[in-house]
Formats: C-alpha cells, sequence, structure tokens
C-alpha cells in the first residue's frame, strides 16, 4: 500500500518560492506516474502537476504551468514539487499521490493521501 509524507510548506511573501517534497513508501515510483494535488479552504481537491512514468512527460494545471516544476528521484522515492512567484491563490493544502494518466485534469489512482504540507502565501 502506498504511503506519502508531504514536507516543505510554509508561510512565503507573493513572489516567493517553497520546495515541497514527498517521500513514498510502500510502491517503486519506476513504475508509476505521480501527481501534486492541492486543496484550499472551502474548495475540492484539484490536481496541479504530474509525471509520467519514465518521466516521459509532465503536465501542469493552467494556474500553475510556468511557475510550478515537478521531478522526482527514483532512486530516493521522492516526488518535488518547485513552486515559484506563488500568488495568494496557491495558498491550499498540497498533497502527493500516484496518478493515473499524466493529463489534466488530473486524478489520483488511488484514494489514499498523506497529511499534506500547508502552503500560505501572504505579505
Amino acid at each position: 500500500q502506498a504511503r506519502f509524507v508531504e514536507s516543505g510548506g510554509g508561510l512565503v511573501q507573493p513572489g516567493g518560492s517553497l520546495r515541497l517534497s514527498c517521500a513514498v513508501s510502500g510502491v517503486t515510483l519506476d513504475f508509476y506516474g505521480m501527481g501534486w494535488f492541492r486543496q484550499a479552504p472551502g474548495k475540492a481537491r484539484e490536481g496541479v502537476a504530474c509525471i509520467s512514468v519514465r518521466d516521459i512527460g509532465t503536465d501542469y494545471a493552467d494556474s500553475v504551468k510556468g511557475r510550478f516544476t515537478i521531478s522526482r528521484d527514483n532512486a530516493k522515492n521522492v516526488v518535488y514539487l518547485q513552486m515559484n512567484n506563488l500568488k495568494s491563490e496557491d495558498t491550499a493544502v498540497y498533497y502527493c499521490a500516484v496518478s493515473l494518466a499524466c493529463l489534466m485534469p488530473l486524478e489520483p489512482m488511488y484514494d489514499t493521501w498523506g497529511q499534506g504540507t500547508q502552503v500560505t502565501v501572504s505579505s
């Protein structure tokens, strides 16, 4: 069973940057596409970035395209999300998960979630 531990969130000013990490256990990353999702207060969870199996491709939600970059280290079983030029609307709890096809709108393969990491963008 896949398990996820997200970290790296925090409070940042608009225009700032954060790098999120997701330590994955229970599955071998080499065989799975991975995605980052987020949930803002009062809103549904949404996919923001994905990376396909064997790193063939990536996709991003329009709202983060050009600002966020997903990557992973299969040897360490870790997935990253580099977030630049952060905006107040990026404020949310961020989660990683095994994803179905790397296409937006992104869907998780399993309804299995970690505790998430809080990102707050505010001056």
